[in-house]
């Protein structure tokens, strides 16, 4: 049952949207009143951002969640190392680790309309400490691609503005996924499957039980 699921779900979820009252219900039921009251303002404002530009998608989607939810680790969030939580589970804590962030913004933004091709989810390693820092570590953003191999924007939960990748020297791309497959380092062609990454395979058929449907 569970393999005939995921299935399901790996293959509709490239048209895949929100049943957004099913979700509002979920969050009701598991977090109380103030997760679904957080629900209703995404909903909300997503409903006023679907006739935008893309581009001015892509800055309201990024500060809504700057703003609205306060950066956490896992295991103060969740008790666990690595967890990896959907957009409904986020909102509803208002908290998150990078991957949160990034997870929320990229299906918030599909649910607006835009192109899979064009987002990549992007594990990077973000030099700290300024430019002659040599100390980096893991860090995952999104990536924005307005067309085939182009220098993608990036949105991040640590910077508030968006920016090409250009200008951001501090982040050097390990991998990315979206649902086309993984792309290693700054690679146009996927390298393998995304149902390889066990952790999105889980997060897809959570989101699936929280009303994120084919």
């Amino acid at each position: 049952m569970t393999s005939l699921l995921l299935g399901v779900v790996l293959a509709g979820a490239a048209g895949a949207a929100f049943e957004l009252e099913r979700m509002r219900q979920t969050a009701l039921q598991r977090y109380g009143a103030a997760a679904a009251e957080a629900v209703d303002g995404w909903r909300a404002a997503m409903a006023g951002w679907r006739e935008l530009p893309e581009a001015e998608q892509l800055q309201r989607v990024n500060e809504f969640f700057n703003r609205r939810i306060r950066f956490a680790d896992d295991p103060v969030v969740w008790g666990q190392p690595d967890y990896w939580a959907t957009p409904l589970e986020t909102l509803a804590r208002g908290s998150g680790d990078c991957e949160d962030f990034v997870f929320a913004k990229y299906f918030s933004l599909r649910e607006l309309g835009v192109a899979d091709s064009r987002l990549r989810m992007t594990y990077v390693r973000a030099r700290v400490g300024g430019p002659a820092s040599s100390v980096s570590q893991a860090h995952m953003v999104l990536g924005y691609y307005a067309e085939p191999g182009g220098m993608p924007l990036v949105l991040d939960n640590l910077v508030s503005s968006i920016k090409p990748a250009s200008a951001r020297p501090d982040l050097a791309p390990v991998f990315s996924f979206n649902m086309q497959g993984v792309f290693v380092g700054s690679s146009e062609q996927a390298s393998s499957p995304v149902d390889r990454v066990s952790r999105w395979r889980e997060l897809l058929l959570r989101m699936r039980l929280e009303g994120y449907v084919p």
